[in-house]
């Protein structure tokens, strides 16, 4: 059952791995406001997204993250 974000990162990074994804996300001047509570008065972080967001999953190491 997801819950919150992190529960939702969890379950699709685990659907994710596996299957060699890359996922990309290009953002151009974006502003997310992100709740820190719960309800419609609560106070809100701003996350201001501008450029290239890559999710990439593997089930173990890469020959990129061998590298470093």
């Amino acid at each position: 059952m997801i819950q919150d974000w992190t529960d939702l990162g969890k379950e699709m990074w685990s659907y994710l791995t596996g299957k060699s994804a890359v996922i990309n996300y290009t953002f151009i001047d974006m502003a997310v406001e992100v709740p820190r509570d719960i309800g419609p008065d609560a106070p809100r972080a701003t996350w201001k997204l501008n450029g290239t967001l890559r999710v990439t999953t593997s089930e173990g190491p890469t020959a990129e993250s061998l590298a470093h």
